[in-house]
């Protein structure tokens, strides 16, 4: 037995330094400079599918919200704007969208898209992208990162167009084709250039990644709503109310187009804030939620208006205030939570009713299809709220941990919002005087009045919406 015990004390000795090998075996024995290559060139492949992967998503989505932007000017906005004037307008005004949509796409290949997201100043770009020089399949890190650039400059061609498109719900019915043209092409590059820049632009005064006054802007309260709702009040009192205004009755004449194109219009606005994200992402989705969710409170808060009022809640009152809470939403959309975009819509749907129905009336104003309530209201009280409800936890647009809005307790981003509004206010009021001033005297404004008495559709197009004789 002791003989066993010894042998098999001195084996094992024997075996013993054959033991630290087994890890050798399964490290740096086979870690050969091959090995080593291999796994780093699979790495770096696995890495560049991974982004392709998410650049290809990204892009598909980006495609789409431009393609749904697009389809709130033209057939959203030209539906919409086309039930609520009378029949022997309904072409006119429907054209006017139609056209912008061909007209700002030339301009913006052109200098449109070099002026609002080339060069960094604070005020206005540069012709760096002229011509859309540079601009292609690679990505523009300073806008977005995972998208081609020509995705990104295709995307904000949606909102150059749509938005001086709202405009022409102020001049509606009484203003020249040539001068709108003119006034609108003008506009976009007076206007709409500068303050898309200062807010987006990389550089600009009131961008929120750096800029003097971080106003927070998700998607166009300032450069979209407030800039065309404050220059479509211009636009009324320059060329004053229409023939016949206000002793006599001017109802819409097909609320089922308006219905129609307000159904359109809250779809497509899912493009239009949720693809405001640049991405398909999880702050998309936030985004896309609160718009929804905005447009129903607000539905809601002007038909409750209405029915206190009037007994009753009326079918354009319902749309209306859906897309009070749409414009409202817009620049707070990718800040703020479900239940302060519930507040936003149902306090903005009760205001825009407000100021449709009671400041209109008090100031005698002929906003035809009220623009400036809904957009220049709309959008005033959606900037201002943003600074309100703004929380990092939705974006955190400052940095990780650092408060955004109210809610967070920066009270003071209520006053880089303000400051954001009234430079919206006073660009849109000088800028949209001085063009039209200039655009009188060369084409003239307004159509005579037995061209308006006639009707647009005849006067200015020599066609007529409806047929009623074949």
């Amino acid at each position: 037995m002791g003989t066993i015990l010894v042998a098999a004390v001195s084996l094992s000795a024997q075996q013993t330094p054959a033991f630290p090998a087994v890890p050798s075996m399964t490290g740096a024995s086979f870690a050969t400079p091959e090995t080593s290559k291999a796994v780093s060139e699979k790495l770096a492949q696995l890495d560049k599918d991974v982004k392709a992967a998410q650049s290809a998503g990204d892009n598909a989505w980006m495609l789409v919200s431009a393609a749904l932007v697009l389809m709130m000017t033209g057939p959203g906005l030209a539906l919409f704007y086309g039930g609520l004037v009378r029949r022997k307008n309904t072409l006119a005004i429907m054209m006017q969208s139609f056209a912008l949509m061909a007209l700002i796409t030339v301009l913006w290949a052109l200098v449109g898209y070099s002026l609002c997201f080339g060069g960094n100043g604070p005020v206005i770009g540069s012709f760096e992208h002229a011509f859309l020089r540079g601009v292609g399949a690679e990505p523009n890190p300073d806008y977005a990162g995972t998208i081609p650039q020509a995705t990104f400059m295709v995307y904000q061609l949606m909102f150059a167009i749509i938005t001086p498109a709202l405009i022409t719900g102020a001049t509606a019915e009484r203003m020249k084709f040539s001068g709108t043209v003119l006034f609108l092409t003008l506009w976009c590059l007076v206007v709409y250039a500068p303050l898309a820049h200062m807010v987006w632009g990389k550089g600009g005064l009131l961008n929120a990644a750096g800029g003097r006054f971080p106003c927070l802007d998700f998607a166009g309260g300032t450069v979209v709503h407030i800039s065309s709702g404050v220059s479509a009040l211009v636009c009324a009192l320059y060329l004053g109310k229409r023939t016949g205004y206000p002793k006599q009755p001017m109802p819409p004449h097909s609320l089922v187009l308006s219905f129609i194109g307000a159904c359109l219009l809250w779809v497509g606005w899912f493009g239009f804030n949720a693809g405001s994200a640049l991405a398909a992402s999880s702050l998309a989705t936030s985004a896309f939620v609160a718009t929804h969710f905005a447009a129903a409170a607000a539905a809601l808060g002007w038909s409750a208006a209405e029915w206190l009022k009037n007994g009753r809640a009326s079918a354009l009152g319902a749309i209306s205030g859906a897309v009070a809470g749409l414009v409202a939403i817009t620049p707070a959309s990718g800040f703020v939570g479900p239940m302060p975009a519930l507040a936003i819509g149902l306090i903005a749907g009760v205001v825009c009713y407000w100021m449709v129905t009671k400041v209109k009336a008090i100031f005698g104003y002929d906003d035809a299809l009220d623009a400036f309530g809904v957009h220049g209201a709309g959008g005033t009280i959606g900037a201002l709220l943003t600074g309100v409800f703004a929380q990092q936890v939705i974006n955190p647009i400052f940095g990780a941990g650092k408060d955004v809005g109210g809610l967070d307790g920066h009270w003071g981003q209520v006053g880089n919002q303000l400051v954001g509004v009234l430079l919206a206010w006073v660009i849109a009021l000088v800028g949209t005087l001085v063009l039209l001033k200039i655009v009188d005297l060369l084409t003239g404004l307004r159509v005579p009045e037995e061209h308006e008495i006639a009707g647009l559709d005849i006067t200015q197009h020599g066609e007529e919406a409806y047929n009623l004789e074949a």
